[in-house]
């Protein structure tokens, strides 16, 4: 049976590394076997303010729906997106924001400070881009943005994170070294394609 995968670009302009790695990971996993759903957020037209938390709801925008949608079919989760101000693009994080919510990421119990994960039996791959160095950002900020995504979205939620790639500095990147991080895209796309998520 093909690995269900979701590829979401969360770069909020329309071309991007990140797109270029989402592509180099679809075709690696499209080859290998997998079945690939892809959305971008540049596509995406929502209004990405909860304005009222989470006392009032919105109605979700259609390509809300459909995000969700392909949340839950997928068992494993690729999210591609730069590192911008120590966290996810603004666009991005609304999406989160909108989407989710009480009774479909989590449950929170009636008594006590805990909750149940809803999203629980999927796993997730993260590419970030950064124009900080990599070590300067693990002993300045101690990946902060590796662990907002990680610990308190996905794992929130029951999402298993494997796999977090952090690529940079890309403003100074030679293409060389882009190139080397493609491949790198493309092979886990081709070893995800033919692992099981659930392990």
């Amino acid at each position: 049976m093909s690995t269900r995968i979701f590829i979401w670009v969360g770069h909020p302009r329309e071309t991007s590394l990140s797109h270029g790695l989402a592509d180099a990971f679809q075709q690696a996993a499209e080859e290998a076997g997998a079945e690939v759903r892809r959305m971008n957020l540049c596509d995406m037209e929502f209004d990405p303010d909860l304005t009222e938390g989470y006392h009032a709801r919105k109605v979700l925008e259609p390509c809300l729906e459909i995000w969700r949608e392909n949340t839950l079919w997928a068992e494993h989760l690729v999210w591609l997106y730069p590192q911008w101000w120590g966290g996810m693009p603004a666009k991005m994080k609304g999406v989160i924001d909108r989407c989710f919510l009480p009774g479909y990421a989590m449950a929170y119990h009636e008594k006590g400070p805990w909750w149940d994960r809803l999203l629980a039996g999927r796993s997730a791959d993260i590419f970030m881009t950064s124009d900080a160095p990599v070590v300067f950002d693990a002993f300045s900020y101690r990946r902060a943005a590796k662990n907002q995504v990680e610990r308190t979205v996905l794992n929130f939620a029951g999402v298993k994170p494997r796999k977090t790639f952090q690529f940079g500095p890309v403003k100074t990147a030679k293409p060389a070294k882009i190139e080397a991080w493609i491949r790198r895209a493309a092979a886990r796309g081709k070893a995800i394609a033919h692992q099981s998520t659930k392990a």
